[in-house]
């Protein structure tokens, strides 16, 4: 599982031109699923990604929460990030989890993240999404269920 990370001023999802997703302060997070993962997987990275320390306390270290800011979440499914371009130009795919079970995967983790986040926005699964975001710093962070 991976998840790509952007501290965002504000973040946005639009599906068929609406609006579907909107948040300020916190967390646009990209999240690819391969095969390989499970609910167990998705509870390590969902555990991190609620308390990663990356805003900025009163010395202008990054040492507060989601949850020490009232941040939210835009959370937005994104099976490009196992793309394997190893061979040739054209990008494939065969890591991406297949779709129902990715899909059953991304629904379990806004679940998760729904646990201790008290606005948290989503994109829609499988769908062409246009993402429009504010990244604050840049600060950026890809987490990756196989370094965890």
């Amino acid at each position: 599982m991976k998840f790509v990370i952007q501290r965002v001023n504000e973040a946005s999802c639009k599906v068929d031109g609406n609006i579907i997703g909107e948040i300020q302060k916190g967390f646009c997070v990209f999240i690819g699923v391969s095969n390989e993962d499970n609910q167990e997987i998705a509870d390590k990275m969902v555990k991190k990604l609620v308390g990663l320390r990356i805003f900025e306390d009163e010395n202008g270290k990054t040492n507060l929460a989601l949850s020490d800011v009232g941040g939210s979440l835009l959370l937005i499914s994104q099976f490009t990030l196992y793309a394997d371009c190893k061979k040739g130009f054209r990008p494939s795919f065969i890591n991406a989890g297949a779709p129902d079970m990715a899909n059953q995967l991304y629904e379990y983790i806004i679940a998760k993240c729904k646990e201790s986040i008290p606005n948290v926005q989503t994109g829609s699964f499988g769908a062409d999404m246009k993402i429009a975001l504010e990244n604050d710093g840049p600060f950026t962070i890809v987490l990756d269920s196989k370094e965890l």
